[in-house]
């Protein structure tokens, strides 16, 4: 019997072996299988919480526990990092620079929250009897910073940051996606918003009017401070496009788009609501949802394209994502959104043929502007800036990615040079940038993770990662809304941001269908984060 049992121990020893072995040996299959293992992990829920993309790196720790050589190739998580920043900027880059100028009190926060952490990791790692380099290394996966890392074992000499982030890192992950969650459960709303919020449900309502003496359309739409549009006017039994000059009279009826409480107001102004409605007769006018998927359209603001003029039509919303906006004068149109038009029916295809309307041209990537971006990134993020003691700083390939992506985002296009790129798009390709970096970061840290915890040394680091990660997320979560003036999807976003964490981001996107604030709160407070610590962590190890 026990030599029985000494001969399967050796079996399946031996299968073990030859499976890491293969594994080993055929990295894309290595690579791959860590996506498949946390795609069916990310389908569980824990308390009705989706793991959701975060499993691939807790497959990750776990398959590579086994063994270091199951560590993926760090140009994987090279290439992944900088997809899922640089399209996280180009996202939020239309919106970043206009909330930043009324987000510096989040941004403020962040900065505070995250140099009184390195004070707190100063004196746990003192209390708990561990070597500075370990704390600084501690600080680093606390707040799941790899450049902070990288930065901490180059300028202190030595390899014990890497176990102190080895260890705490899962820490960092798991207390940062309870932030979040609670950040999306949370009931408290900020006095002063932070960052503006994406445009209310939208509703259309025919309007009868029955007051004397209106202005006109335009100056309407601007008594109500851009925030509806008319699409259609009745006036003696016939329905044509409203234009700006249009004075309505008693007795005409209006369409007008807007939020709903903007156009209950519209309709107590103008007379009340009728039980026609325009956008049924489709005997002279006709509308569609058309796609915009010609480069030469994109980038360029709806006045610009002067659709009343060109074709007699009016744009009313556009959608993009999942999300309607409203088709002001300045929206600037991308290439993948849905523009409704209403026109005459005799011009449609006209329209069509002017915004291009293919589906899946509108779903492509251009090229050239997509990769000259990239590029435009890295090298931003080779730039060393010195600092005093002969150190240097620089933003690294995430930073740099990032922060081109949001300029250029904001640009749109330069000449032909088309930088935008199409919602869905560049959702897609920093989601899987997001799973690469996940899997590469589990699979280099399993190992170590394990060997960390086999010592007196491992718990102490995890005390201490728990007390790190604890008051950063609990001063965010609860101070955010107060002090940071960060509500809801933002909020959670920008707890993601402060962590410089692909995993939150992901994790929240999941659980808010990629709502355009959540990214937005990430990117606002990411690039200073990301500084901080690359500064910070070196000097913890310095006076810890």
């Amino acid at each position: 019997m026990e030599a029985s049992r000494i001969i399967r121990g050796r079996e399946t020893g031996s299968s073990v072996s030859a499976v890491i072995a293969l594994l080993t040996e055929h990295t894309v299959l290595l690579y791959f299988l860590y996506l498949a293992v946390g795609a069916v992990l990310g389908q569980i829920r824990i308390r009705g919480v989706l793991i959701g993309p975060a499993a691939v790196l807790f497959a990750a720790l776990a398959i590579s526990a086994f063994d270091a050589d199951l560590a993926l190739p760090e140009i994987v998580g090279q290439i992944g990092l900088v997809l899922f920043a640089y399209c996280v900027g180009v996202n939020s880059g239309p919106t970043f620079f206009d909330s930043l100028r009324r987000g510096g009190r989040a941004i403020g926060l962040v900065a505070i929250t995250l140099l009184v952490a390195a004070g707190i990791a100063i004196a746990v790692g003192k209390a708990l009897g561990l070597e500075p380099e370990l704390v600084a290394g501690a600080y680093t996966g606390a707040l799941t910073n790899t450049p902070a890392l990288a930065a901490a074992t180059e300028q202190l000499d030595s390899a014990l940051p890497t176990v102190g982030y080895s260890v705490t890192y899962i820490v960092g992950v798991v207390g940062m996606l309870w932030a979040a969650a609670a950040a999306l459960k949370g009931k408290t709303e900020p006095k002063v918003s932070a960052v503006p919020e994406p445009e209310p449900e939208l509703v259309m309502l025919s309007i009868r009017v029955d007051a004397d003496g209106l202005p006109t359309l335009r100056e309407l739409i601007g008594e109500y401070d851009d925030k509806i549009r008319f699409s259609r006017v009745r006036h003696n039994r016939v329905v044509s496009v409203a234009t700006d000059q249009v004075v309505p009279e008693p007795g005409d009826v209006v369409s007008v788009v807007g939020p709903e409480d903007v156009v209950a107001d519209v309709a107590v102004r103008l007379g009340h609501v009728s039980t026609l409605h325009l956008e049924l007769d489709r005997r002279e006018l006709d509308f569609r949802r058309i796609a915009v998927s010609r480069s030469a359209v994109a980038g360029r603001p709806l006045s610009e394209l002067d659709l009343l003029n060109r074709f007699g039509a009016t744009a009313t919303r556009v959608r993009r994502g999942d999300i309607d906006f409203l088709a002001t004068d300045d929206f600037i149109v991308h290439v993948g959104d849905r523009i409704r038009i209403t026109a005459p029916k005799t011009r449609m295809e006209d329209i069509s043929d002017f915004f291009g309307d293919s589906e899946h041209a509108a779903s492509g990537l251009n090229p050239v502007g997509f990769m000259l971006g990239i590029v435009i990134g890295l090298l931003i993020g080779l730039i060393a800036i010195p600092l005093p003691g002969g150190a240097k700083l620089s933003l690294g390939i995430a930073g740099g990615a990032l922060v081109a992506g949001l300029v250029l985002g904001r640009l749109h296009r330069t000449g032909p040079i088309l930088w935008s790129v199409p919602f869905p798009t560049a959702n897609a390709l920093g989601q899987y940038g997001m799973l690469a970096f996940l899997a590469y970061a589990g699979s280099t840290s399993g190992s170590k993770l394990v060997a960390a915890l086999q010592t007196d040394v491992g718990p102490r680091l995890f005390v201490a990662g728990l007390v790190i990660t604890g008051f950063a997320a609990l001063v965010l979560r609860f101070l955010g809304p107060r002090f940071g003036g960060l509500s809801g999807p933002t909020l959670a976003g920008a707890i993601g941001g402060s962590q410089t964490q692909p995993a939150v981001l992901a994790f929240v996107n999941d659980r808010t269908a990629a709502d355009p604030r959540v990214s937005l709160g990430y990117a606002l407070v990411y690039p200073v984060a990301m500084i901080i610590k690359v500064l910070v962590a070196p000097v913890i190890g310095l006076i810890g």
